[in-house]
């Protein structure tokens, strides 16, 4: 049976129920009560409901009577040769990267980066620009693209270093049967990295531990130099908070820049300092405290950059002598060859040979102020009488010439020629902001702070952008 028959059939069987019932309704409402009326009438309604759900309902249709036809098609499946052939066909090119070693031959260099091309590797020996590919530093990155058999198509690597610090892409190309060198200047991405570290050891081991460059922990020093003897004043728990400039090139790290703010809390007492602008300069600046001080003072507190104190500002037996005598100066013990640093601007009014001091050199800074470096193994090319020296130049290094019974370098401070101990002497420093340069550095210093206070974990809010660090 169809389903219409089946439906039909139904309606058949459902049409003289629905017929019947207004009479019955009728007769059962007839001399009935309110209530008996009420529960009758919703009977019907139920029944009513009941019978259309049922009537709206879908019909189970039956498996046997849907139609069922099948196709088929023949497909053609691509040939796996010819495909193999095209890609075979194609100059397929192929790009490697190394690091120039120490000692390396251009040779290695190429097989490590997979060149096999004798042409190319004539041509960077004879081409005097492309020479400039073996006096790569030891690290630099090094790039070749390459055909299928390991012939040159491109060799390029960034040389750094040069008067104004701008990296250069030094590039290789072939054209055909040719070569050309190029040296383009590639686009650098400055990012503002912030490390935080704690002493242990050393300040070098700390920054290594950070993970921050030797470069800036050299700056480190300089910031500090002047409040901070890094050989003698570190304690074990001092902490430090960092933020300096890097570069990137396609991002790979190029180099370190310049420390925009620092926080050093040496023995509890925090040092902080922050790169600003020098008012009325061009690119210029200097590094002052929190509180717009300057931190650059007329004399650091050591020539030397790492050392300690063999013998302080006092009365002492002579080692050589071996009598009481007054000790006019700081005995600095440092391993012989150990660069010395002029402590302040000034004149050199000295460099020669004196007795007891040996190869000695004496500065002038103003009138009232001079220094006195003793005991070098040799003076620095610029040390010569009359020149001008720059706090923190090198002037020679450490030695034991004269009256010495080991590598050390003796320092005196002299005021209007009187020694001076150099540890305790109280020295000038530079003007502090004031007016409208103060209320700028007071924004970009309470800047640093709150991002210091998140890096130590004192704040919870979010940081904002980390490029705002810089003033400029």
């Amino acid at each position: 049976m169809s389903i219409k028959d089946k439906f039909i059939d139904l309606r058949s069987s459902i049409t003289p129920l629905f017929q019947q019932i207004p009479a019955r309704v009728s007769a059962s409402f007839t001399g009935s009560s309110r209530k008996t009326r009420v529960i009758s009438a919703s009977a019907v309604v139920l029944t009513l409901v009941a019978f259309g759900a049922a009537g709206v309902s879908p019909i189970t249709t039956d498996p046997d009577e849907v139609a069922v036809r099948a196709i088929s098609a023949e497909l053609e499946l691509p040939s796996l040769d010819e495909q193999i052939a095209k890609l075979e066909a194609q100059q397929q090119l192929y790009v490697a990267e190394d690091k120039m070693r120490a000692g390396d031959t251009l040779a290695a260099l190429l097989t490590r980066l997979g060149v096999d091309d004798d042409a190319a590797a004539s041509f960077i020996k004879s081409d005097g620009s492309a020479r400039a590919m073996l006096r790569l530093k030891p690290g630099t990155a090094v790039q070749a693209q390459t055909s299928n058999d390991g012939v040159l198509q491109m060799l390029r690597a960034t040389i750094s270093g040069g008067a104004d610090n701008t990296p250069k892409n030094l590039l290789i190309r072939r054209d055909g049967d040719k070569f050309s060198v190029a040296e383009e200047t590639p686009t650098v991405e400055r990012r503002v990295e912030m490390h935080t570290g704690v002493i242990r050891s050393s300040l070098f081991a700390a920054t290594d531990a950070a993970d921050i460059p030797d470069s800036v922990a050299s700056q480190i020093v300089a910031m500090f130099g002047t409040n901070i003897n890094f050989a003698s004043d570190l304690k074990r728990g001092d902490h430090f908070n960092v933020a300096y400039e890097t570069f990137w090139q396609d991002g790979q790290f190029l180099r370190a820049g310049r420390i925009l703010a620092g926080e050093f809390v040496n023995s509890g007492k925090p040092f902080q300092a922050v790169w600003f602008d020098e008012p009325g300069s061009s690119g210029q600046g200097g590094y002052y405290g929190f509180d717009g001080k300057s931190l650059k003072k007329a004399f650091l507190k050591s020539p030397l950059t790492f050392t300690r104190i063999s013998s302080g500002f006092s009365m002492r037996i002579h080692p050589i002598l071996g009598k009481w005598k007054k000790h006019t100066g700081v005995d600095f013990a440092a391993a012989t060859g150990t660069p010395i640093h002029a402590t302040a601007d000034g004149t050199i009014d000295f460099a020669g040979v004196e007795s007891g001091y040996g190869n000695v050199v004496i500065i002038k800074h103003d009138s009232k102020y001079s220094t006195v470096y003793a005991h070098m193994s040799r003076f620095a090319p610029s040390s010569r009488k009359g020149s001008k020296v720059s706090q923190g130049d090198v002037i020679g290094y450490v030695g034991m010439t004269g009256w010495a019974t080991g590598p050390h370098l003796h320092y005196e401070f002299r005021v209007a020629d009187v020694p001076r101990d150099p540890l305790s002497v109280v020295v000038p420093t530079a003007t502090p902001l004031a007016g409208a340069e103060l209320q700028r550095f007071k924004t970009v210093a309470a800047d640093i702070t709150h991002r210091f206070n998140l890096l130590s974990g004192s704040e919870t809010t979010p940081s904002a952008p980390a490029t705002k660090l810089a003033s400029k």
